[in-house]
């Protein structure tokens, strides 16, 4: 507002800032030499702003005017800049064109800048292309992440389809395929990792995606990095009679319960249930959405009633089941946006928001927390395929106060397969950041990519997903991915794994101490998931930091291994946090972090939102004198920083299990500042198999577990304060 306010004084024009450049144009500027007219001190180069890595920037002396330059060394013909400006920005300025650079043309009216990413589309040609700085926006310098020219350069394009090879590790069937043919796929991916004592952490990715129509008998036994999904515009365009199924008994030394049902998924289809009810017994990582169960769905395994078999830690969204939805021995799961017919059993902690016919709201007895709506979502993005045979991405709106499912006829915008760029395993960071450059948005098929560098989106609305738990590694400590502070980027169904060098943080959302409102438009993650430890002996100080105001956080699973494919330990797969937000007006819908050695969520940012927090403690504590916090004994799960003056929680667990020493102790599970506006509702602590002890809930609330009333026995505090 402040630098509108000033343009308008200066009678000047605030630039526009597009969503997406031309998928012909390219980026001219990387890596060029850069000058300026000055530099803050050496920390800060003009070369910094032409690096392509938005953690560096140039930094002028705190004076008027000023300028940075870059040579392209050749003329070109320039279509737009792009501008990424620190806090510091420029209250005015333009873009100018030299043929020898003395002599400049200004290809840009007089214009305000903006904190944060700044997108002009221009007209011009030049060797030497120059931001020229006239009045700043505070008492400091003028300051730039990164300075992008983009235009017809004489790099080749890389091609795009709209009927694109999604690689080997995708099966697509059509309504008149066999049943035969499809049962015999989806057995083959099943039974080779059928009690196989590698298959958890394996290399094998199966995506099973069927095509507008009615299937026969088919039965889908869903095992791990397994994704079964339909390919209409809404999930009744395709039918499968038979089941989608996951029960207890398949996993190799833990075939009594489904505890370890990691990483599969179901999306976009509806099942007629063989026998009237589909079983999904499943833990975490395992997302059910906008799925349309014509009959009954029971979340819990087949041997429940042995007393051995558990599931833990579910999560479906924006879907309709016509009957009832049985919870069973699930120890606690989320609901969010959905239609049912009715909700029967729970455990610990079972949580709803927008769910129409979800059950009143009881905790602790039934352990129901029950939200009418939800405050703000916006529904994953999904692969489907239109009536002339072409793929294409659709995107759902973002909606507010939000209840039941979006489909049919939901409100969205339809992307073509064309301005993605289908990512295979085996691609590099270099490759996939150039099709970024080239205006392209992301489709990450399954497999295994391992990462020299950054990942940067830094283009609004960009869209960053995949299908078939494609797993990003990156090597030499570096982040995985880096989304600028831009409006509307959604990431959706990525999984990250931990390099053997520790990397400060896998991934990042917006740049530290930028409060940009993107409430109109926000950043979303869904379906995200991370592991430090897994078939790798991963190490990462932080998994995921969110800088950015407003952004949605829809179902992540952050965890640090407990097991692995590799060998697992406290000195060995070291992680301190799995979640920080800096970020003011953050909502998280369902989040799921466990296992890290320090504070495992810190929550920085005001009016902060969380619906269901499921959370264990590390198990592998070795003594209580390596686990010391701030406050005394251990750290909590969940801290809400001091500073903060408004957060709210709904449906919170957090358990422990302290198998390499009982004897440990952490003195409370959720930690937050003594004022009205914090509040959390519906929380418990469980002392699993009473091993360990957790001595309070919330602050010096709650009381201990082992609770002395019983084994596995929660303490629940119902409201805070």
């Amino acid at each position: 507002m402040l630098s509108v306010a000033l343009a308008a004084t200066l009678g000047v024009t605030v630039a526009s800032v597009t969503g997406t450049a031309s998928a012909a144009d390219l980026p001219l500027s990387q890596g060029k030499p850069a000058t300026a007219s000055s530099v803050e001190s050496a920390a800060f180069p003009a070369s910094n702003a032409v690096d392509g890595n938005t953690g560096t920037r140039w930094s002028s002396t705190f004076a008027d005017p000023q300028w940075l330059q870059v040579d392209l060394g050749s003329t070109q013909s320039i279509s737009q800049v792009v501008l990424n400006w620190e806090a510091a920005y420029a209250s005015a300025f333009t873009i100018q064109t030299s043929a020898n650079g003395t002599s400049w043309t200004n290809i840009s009216p007089v214009t305000a800048g903006q904190a944060g990413v700044q997108t002009l589309n221009v007209t011009g040609s030049g060797r030497y292309v120059r931001m020229s700085g006239t009045t700043r926006a505070t008492p400091y310098g003028y300051s730039l992440w990164e300075f992008q020219v983009f235009g017809a350069g004489t790099t080749p394009t890389i091609p795009t389809s709209d009927t694109p090879d999604f690689g080997s590790n995708v099966r697509i069937f059509e309504a008149g395929t066999a049943a035969s043919t499809i049962q015999s796929a989806v057995d083959s991916a099943f039974n080779a990792q059928l009690r196989s004592p590698t298959a958890q952490f394996g290399s094998q990715r199966h995506v099973f995606l069927f095509k507008p129509g009615t299937y026969g008998r088919v039965w889908a036994n869903v095992g791990f990095y397994t994704t079964v999904a339909g390919l209409g515009l809404n999930p009744d365009d395709v039918t499968i009679n038979g089941a989608v199924n996951v029960d207890s008994g398949w996993n190799y030394g833990d075939e009594k319960n489904a505890t370890q049902n990691f990483w599969r998924s179901m999306e976009n289809l509806s099942i007629v249930p063989e026998g009237g009810t589909n079983r999904w017994a499943v833990s975490q990582a395992a997302p059910m959405r906008r799925v349309h169960i014509k009959g009954n769905l029971t979340l819990a395994p087949s041997n429940q009633d042995n007393g051995q078999g558990y599931s833990s830690g579910g999560y479906l969204a924006d879907s309709i089941v016509d009957g009832v939805v049985s919870s069973g021995s699930q120890q606690q799961w989320y609901t969010r946006d959905s239609r049912i017919a009715r909700w029967d059993g729970g455990v610990w902690n079972m949580v709803y928001s927008g769910v129409q016919g979800a059950p009143a709201n009881a905790f602790p007895n039934p352990p129901h927390t029950t939200l009418a709506t939800t405050p703000v979502t916006r529904e994953k993005p999904y692969l489907y395929v239109d009536g002339a045979g072409l793929y294409r991405v659709f995107v759902p709106a973002l909606r507010r106060n939000s209840a039941g499912a979006t489909w049919p006829n939901a409100a969205g915008t339809s992307i073509p397969m064309r301005e993605f760029y289908v990512a295979k395993p085996g691609d590099t960071a270099a490759r996939i950041n150039q099709a970024l450059a080239q205006g392209l948005n992301l489709f990450f098929t399954p497999g295994t990519y391992t990462l020299n560098d950054t990942i940067r989106v830094t283009r609004a609305n960009t869209v960053v997903t995949g299908i078939g738990f494609p797993t990003l590694i990156p090597s030499g400590g570096v982040e995985a991915l880096n989304i600028a502070d831009v409006d509307g980027v959604k990431v959706s169904g990525l999984t990250f794994d931990a390099g053997t060098t520790n990397s400060p943080t896998l991934m990042t959302v917006g740049r530290a101490g930028v409060h940009t409102d993107h409430a109109a438009n926000p950043i979303s993650l869904q379906d995200v998931f991370f592991r430090i430890g897994s078939s790798v002996q991963g190490k990462a100080t932080t998994t995921l930091a969110v800088h950015s105001d407003d952004t949605i956080i829809d179902h992540i699973w952050a965890w640090r291994a407990d097991h692995g494919g590799a060998p697992t330990g406290w000195a060995v797969n070291t992680g301190d946090t799995g979640l920080i937000v800096n970020g003011d007006d953050v909502l998280a819908t369902g989040l799921f972090v466990e296992h890290y050695q320090k504070y495992e969520v810190i929550w920085n940012g005001n009016r902060g939102k969380t619906i269901f927090f499921q959370n264990e403690k590390p198990y592998d504590v070795p003594n209580q004198a390596a686990w010391i916090g701030p406050r005394g004994n251990g750290y909590a799960a969940y801290k809400v920083a001091d500073a903060v003056t408004d957060h709210q929680l709904w449906g919170g667990g957090s358990y422990a299990y302290f198998n390499v020493n009982p004897a440990v102790r952490v003195d409370r599970a959720f930690e937050v500042p003594n004022r009205s506006g914090v509040q959390l509702r519906s929380v418990l602590t469980v002392s699993l198999g009473d091993v360990g002890t957790i001595a309070n809930v919330v602050n010096d609330t709650g009381g201990a577990v082992p609770n002395p009333a019983g084994n596995t026995t929660p303490r629940n505090v119902i409201a805070y304060p």
